[in-house]
């Protein structure tokens, strides 16, 4: 729809002079989450239907309102069953003199409207097709009113009244089964028309309740969402976000050579990145309609060839509000939000990432072109994705678009004085293990599997999904288990950010029925420390390289089941990391009091930007130190766009509200630093991968973690050459990993602020040792893929740096 259309919608109409009673007290209180949406019918049917006789009191009929200037004008009438064949037929409950009525009706209705009204079915949620027309169906407990509200094309002076509305007030008696609100339309377009609805019902919010029916709400299951259509464009800042769909289009080509990668979880390498982000920058040589899109990224494919990954975390790419900081006066109202975690609707992908402007059916072509492009290419994609919390926000503040407006009550977690329970964050919690959310969630992870063949998904601040309704940690949450289980869900990887903004912290510990895999936050912390200097860390690095025994070694989990990561989006970036030694977040408006204050980070010497080449070049090998353990380590590895080439948001470590090179990709400082940070990092991940001894699929034989002491046990997987694991001063740590063909790997790493004269091991029998990388040199010397030969039986390795020698014939 154009631009002007979506704003003359911004204008809320008012509501209709029809009044519903109150429905009755028979709802489907426990939906099947489990079960497909016909079985899930056919037990509704049974369990619920067969229970109403037919009505002989008068049936309400359904109520048309448009809203013109020179007034109101409404006419009442009934509809008659949906007919022909469709996907899940209702029971008809009424009697004769009921239909016969219906029909005497139902000519008033199409002479005033021109469309056909029909009562429609329950099933599936959301928008579908069948054979008699368009069929819309939505879940609310707690409502006493829905109107469904449509905006048509073409529809000359009908489509301009009411802002473009036109207003069907549902009949709870003809058009609700059990908690479902139900209505098919025969003659509506296939595709752009846009529609939301009006919900009613208790107004108490010491109840949990947040009904406002002069808002139109966007439909959770609406597959695509139409708003503004350019990412950032001020002059729409305020526009509504509102429901389309499409039934024209023929099915995406995938293609008939087209396959899924599938690459075992041992052997990703994991690249997080923002889609915008990644080529918004001009420097990224694209035409200006193509910057900060999915085909944006398919442009880029090559870079991440080049780079050696394969596998994306996408940052979250379902539909949200990038100026929902600028819809009223605040601190943070200069902000534009760019890593999306602010969910509106859980099916639909981010429209403003399609090319050109292209709105959100293209966006949805363009996506799929995308996965395809990079599946070609032999890349995974994975989704980040939110369903902790959605962008509705707290009740002081808050942004009412969909769930809040539709049940509160079900969709949020809400305390006994009915405000807002907030473990995420962000002003609201998901209740996510309540049987209708948790059915929403799984509808929501199948659609972008089966529609978009994604290959996995990274759930972020997880643990909020192992909570109860009062916010209580369960043990066996439903929903993970539900997740864990699902057929369709059983290829996916599954990753979990273990922790939320309540303090359940779960790293090791995450319901994972051994397949979940995740974000391992300790990992991150014990390797930040020890290659910044700490002392005393000798024993957590041994643990952390080698797959994280302590935490993953329980029942049938493997090292993969630890996302090794040093750097996220959060945070600091590598070279901050290396560069500040505390957070700089004043842009941010929030007085420098957001973003994490355990960086574990060091400067080296002076705070940000510096021309001291001494303080450059211990930063850039400590980069190189931090890669390094990175790509050695057992478990997944994470590193996140951009480091490749050390990429700095300038001691900011909470740039989510930052559309700027603060967050974009400097495709500039990547070609100015090819040849020497990036070869490194490229030159790294490519040797992970063609040595199989960095990605065992099991722990290390040799490995026995108690209260961070190793030691050697029988087998001879690794040899840790060190006898003084108590020194807590000590900050050097070798190693040996043995390849069962001879192919062994030697690792240093010295975070000493002095030279270490290491004793190297005799190599496997007619093998030499090849220098392969020495952090301490400048490139290309510092990473040579073949090796150099000459090391003798001693070693002196450089402050702050480290080394890999491989055995050779």
């Amino acid at each position: 729809m154009p631009l002007s259309k979506l704003e003359s919608l911004q204008k809320t109409t008012e509501n209709s002079h029809f009044q519903v009673p109150t429905p009755s007290t028979m709802m489907l209180q426990h939906p099947l989450p489990l079960h497909s949406n016909s079985t899930k019918f056919s037990i509704f049917a049974s369990a619920f239907l067969h229970n109403l006789a037919p009505s002989s009191a008068h049936v309400m009929g359904l109520k048309i309102s448009k809203r013109a200037s020179s007034g109101s004008s409404s006419s009442s009438g009934n509809f008659r069953k949906t007919g022909g064949s469709v996907k899940h037929g209702t029971s008809n409950v009424y009697d004769q003199r009921t239909q016969e009525r219906v029909l005497e009706e139902e000519a008033s209705q199409i002479s005033e409207t021109g469309l056909k009204i029909l009562q429609g079915q329950a099933f599936p949620l959301g928008v579908s097709e069948v054979d008699s027309g368009i069929n819309f169906a939505i879940f609310s407990q707690h409502a006493t009113a829905v109107t469904l509200c449509l905006s048509l094309p073409k529809r000359g002076n009908l489509d301009r009244l009411d802002g473009g509305m036109i207003e069907l007030a549902l009949d709870p008696r003809v058009n609700k089964t059990g908690d479902i609100w139900h209505i098919c339309i025969e003659d509506l377009p296939r595709s752009n028309a846009l529609y939301g609805y009006r919900v009613d019902g208790p107004r108490s919010w010491g109840q949990g309740h947040r009904f406002d029916s002069s808002i139109v709400l966007i439909d959770p299951y609406a597959k695509l969402i139409e708003g503004r259509r350019y990412f950032g464009d001020a002059k729409y800042k305020l526009t509504k976000f509102l429901g389309t769909y499409d039934f024209d289009s023929l099915p995406f080509d995938w293609g008939n050579n087209y396959s899924l990668p599938n690459i075992p979880e041992k052997d990703l390498v994991v690249y997080e990145m923002n889609v915008r982000a990644f080529t918004a920058d001009e420097s990224s040589g694209l035409d200006p309609d193509i910057r900060g899109s999915y085909l944006g990224v398919i442009k880029k494919i090559p870079h991440l060839l080049e780079l050696g990954i394969n596998a994306v975390e996408l940052l979250p790419v379902f539909e949200f509000d990038e100026f929902e900081f600028q819809r009223r006066p605040n601190p943070r109202d200069h902000m534009i939000n760019t890593w999306g975690y602010s969910t509106i609707n859980f099916f639909a992908p981010m429209s403003r990432y399609a090319s050109g402007g292209g709105g959100p059916l293209k966006a949805s072509r363009e996506f799929k072109e995308m996965v395809k492009a990079l599946h070609g290419a032999g890349i995974e994609v994975i989704l980040d994705v939110v369903y902790n919390h959605t962008n509705e926000a707290d009740d002081e503040n808050s942004y009412t678009t969909s769930f809040r407006g539709i049940d509160n009550k079900v969709y949020y977690k809400v305390g006994s004085n009915g405000q807002l329970l907030n473990f995420s964050g962000c002003g609201n919690t998901l209740n996510c293990n309540q049987p209708v959310v948790m059915e929403l969630i799984l509808d929501s992870l199948r659609h972008w599997v089966v529609e978009y063949h994604v290959d996995g998904f990274r759930f972020n601040l997880a643990s909020v999904l192992c909570r109860g309704a009062d916010g209580s940690p369960l043990n066996a949450p439903p929903l993970i288990r539900a997740i864990t289980k699902d057929p369709v869900l059983s290829r996916c990887k599954m990753i979990a950010e273990p922790w939320d903004c309540g303090g359940l912290y779960l790293v090791g510990r995450f319901p994972n029925w051994d397949r979940w895999a995740e974000w391992n936050g300790k990992y991150r912390d014990d390797i930040r420390r020890f290659i910044k200097g700490d002392p005393g860390m000798k024993g957590s690095l041994a643990t952390r390289v080698s797959g994280s025994a302590d935490l993953y070694r329980v029942n049938k989990r493997k090292p993969h089941h630890s996302i090794n990561f040093i750097i996220a989006h959060d945070g600091f970036t590598l070279y901050d990391l290396v560069s500040y030694n505390c957070k700089h977040n004043d842009a941010n408006g929030e007085n420098g009091n957001d973003g994490c204050n355990d960086n574990f980070s060091w400067n080296c010497g002076f705070e940000g930007e510096t021309d001291d080449g001494n303080i450059k070049a211990l930063r850039s090998r400590q980069m190189k130190n931090f890669h390094l353990a990175l790509m050695i380590s057992q478990g997944t590895p994470m590193m996140l766009m951009g480091d490749e080439y050390g990429h700095t948001r300038y001691g900011n470590n909470n740039s989510y509200g930052h559309d700027t090179a603060i967050n974009n990709f400097q495709w500039g400082l990547l070609e100015k630093r090819k040849n020497s940070h990036f070869r490194f990092f490229a030159e790294a991940i490519k040797f992970r991968q063609s040595h199989r001894v960095f990605s065992r699929e099991d722990f290390l034989s040799k490995v026995n973690l108690l209260h961070l002491c190793v030691t050697l046990l029988m087998q001879n997987d690794v040899t840790w050459h060190e006898d003084n694991w108590d020194n807590y001063d000590s900050k050097f740590l070798a190693f040996t990993l043995h390849d069962n063909i001879g192919a062994d790997i030697y690792l240093a790493f010295n975070a000493h602020e002095f030279f270490i004269k290491a004793s190297l091991p005799s190599p496997p029998l007619k093998r030499h040792w090849f220098r392969v990388v020495d952090t301490n040199f400048k490139s290309p010397d510092d990473f040579v893929h073949e090796g150099v030969p000459g090391c003798g039986s001693t070693y002196d390795i450089a402050p702050y740096s480290s080394i890999l020698l491989e055995a050779k014939s």
